[in-house]
């Protein structure tokens, strides 16, 4: 059983009430029951307490409330807080529709056919990486994982950074890295976590074949946030990824 944390801030601003009620939907259809969904919510607004008060009666829904916004990866920190040892923990947002039952199951599978591999996510449609990218960084292999006779094939794509819509952290490196870190409240947690898992001797890797959809349209003022925020942020993040690499900044982050 794996630890599925989802930091949730929805605000009458940024419109996200509606993206967090089909994503929770998807999660009670396709996980619910068989791992530990664990939802903090940064201090939203009334719509989406509601809702979240409706799965905190679900079995395995935990929902923890927060009175403010402290950001995205000490929100997922807090959930991650409760995972047992040796449990595998997901972070993932609250915009994505996954078409598939079992999908943590197979997320779960990959990693035991591999203990090498750091960081196992879902691909959206609109990432980069594939094996023909002209760009080295967003180049990908293909690679089929150990296999006895019986057991099904498992076929995963090896690359640099696994966008955090839906990501599988393998506890053997959590055991390594701890918790998420950001500069501040929004953004490059997922990237600082794949170097990290490079650093720490893991490989990352899409699990590209099942399905999923990122249902936020970018049209609320929520984009223009997002990218305000990270646009300010990017200094720090290649201050920081240079700092993991060097060794000047140790990989272990606190909660």
């Amino acid at each position: 059983m794996a630890l599925i944390a989802m930091a949730v801030w929805d605000t009458a601003e940024n419109g996200r009430t509606a993206y967090t009620a089909r994503t929770l939907e998807c999660l009670r259809d396709t996980v619910g029951g068989t791992h530990h969904v664990v939802v903090v919510d940064n201090g939203s607004c009334e719509e989406t307490k509601r809702i979240l008060h409706l799965y905190s009666g679900y079995v395995g829904f935990t929902v923890i409330t927060l009175p403010e916004n402290i950001g995205t990866a000490r929100a997922v920190n807090k959930a991650w807080q409760l995972r047992n040892a040796g449990e595998h923990c997901v972070k993932m947002d609250n915009d994505v529709i996954i078409h598939a039952k079992g999908w943590a199951d197979q997320l779960e599978a990959a990693i035991a056919r591999d203990q090498s591999i750091g960081i196992i996510g879902l691909k959206r449609k609109d990432c980069w990486e594939n094996p023909d990218h002209p760009e080295p960084f967003y180049r990908s292999t293909l690679e089929m994982l150990p296999h006895v006779a019986g057991e099904p094939w498992i076929v995963v794509e090896k690359v640099r950074h696994v966008m955090g819509t839906c990501q599988m952290f393998n506890s053997a490196l959590l055991d390594k890295i701890g918790y998420l870190y950001q500069p501040r409240l929004y953004g490059f947690d997922d990237c600082l976590a794949a170097t990290r898992s490079e650093v720490a001797g893991f490989y990352n890797c899409f699990l590209p074949h099942i399905d999923i959809d990122h249902i936020d349209t970018g049209e609320t003022a929520y984009q223009g946030w997002k990218e305000k925020h990270s646009g300010e942020d990017m200094a720090a993040f290649n201050s920081i990824t240079q700092a993991y690499r060097e060794g000047r900044r140790p990989i272990y982050e606190e909660a």
